[in-house]
């Protein structure tokens, strides 16, 4: 497994690694500029499937962030690439906002509700009955079914939101059919991430703040896993996991240059 300074491109998670409600976290617009500023090849990856990169990368520059829509990588983008690889030029009932719908126009599919080849689900704030009672005749009468992500809630201002998880949950519920879901945690996303940039894993690291998707998918997808504890996770839920990441690091700010030299406080926890 690499070392830090021997990592040359970079994936990061969004949400509690660059930007906490809305907000930037010290040293993550230093960081993106480091990258920027000495040629480093990084993604920024969201599972959220709503938005398009170009919505994605105003919304963190409202927040004090500056990533060009070319350097995100959303789970909707994921899920169109390895659905382009699987099936070019198919067809697809999708259920979603802009985000998939964009991304699987795109990558060259029809979208229809007449005989598909696949049932799509992403995230919305519109989901419909008559919408899922289609999605469930579809599944039913063989189309395959493919979601962006298996997050059960997102966060709101007012609490908790069902999530794309919940409505896949519906779903199978009604068709006794699992989806196959190309997000985090599965290691899918991470490596259509490094087609994208044209890295490597074994000199790639990944930097984010859930134990359950972020780190133990980029285990999986054999690269250098960073854990920051700006986010979800804390030291009594990293203890609930039979696996470590190489590192655990107070925040991204532990990652610039000035800090990398005396490896500015990290926890290296290979091997635990």
């Amino acid at each position: 497994m690499a070392r830090r300074d021997e990592i040359e491109c970079w994936l990061t998670d969004m949400d509690g690694v660059l930007v906490h409600e809305e907000r930037p976290i010290p040293g993550a617009s230093e960081l993106l500029s480091q990258w920027r500023d000495t040629g480093t090849p990084f993604l920024v990856l969201t599972n959220n499937s709503i938005f398009t990169p170009r919505d994605l990368s105003a919304r963190l520059r409202s927040s004090g962030i500056d990533v060009p829509e070319e350097n995100i990588w959303t789970s909707a983008l994921a899920t169109a690439a390895f659905l382009k690889q699987q099936s070019p030029g198919g067809s697809a009932f999708v259920i979603g906002e802009a985000g998939i719908l964009m991304a699987m126009h795109e990558a060259g599919f029809i979208m229809t509700e007449t005989d598909p080849d696949y049932v799509v689900v992403g995230e919305t704030r519109n989901y419909s009955f008559e919408a899922l009672t289609k999605a469930v005749r579809l599944i039913n009468n063989g189309a395959r079914f493919i979601s962006t992500n298996p997050d059960a809630t997102g966060p709101s201002a007012q609490g908790v939101l069902p999530a794309t998880g919940a409505i896949n949950a519906l779903i199978t519920k009604a068709t006794n059919k699992e989806p196959y879901i190309v997000g985090k945690p599965n290691p899918m996303m991470f490596r259509s991430a490094l087609n994208r940039i044209g890295a490597h894993s074994e000199n790639t690291g990944m930097i984010g703040d859930r134990m359950d998707t972020d780190i133990v998918a980029g285990i999986e997808a054999g690269l250098h896993t960073v854990l920051v504890m700006t986010g979800i996770s804390d030291r009594a839920s990293i203890e609930q996991y039979p696996f470590r990441p190489d590192e655990i690091v107070p925040s991204v700010a532990t990652l610039l240059d000035t800090a990398v030299e005396g490896d500015g406080g990290a926890e290296l926890t290979a091997g635990v």
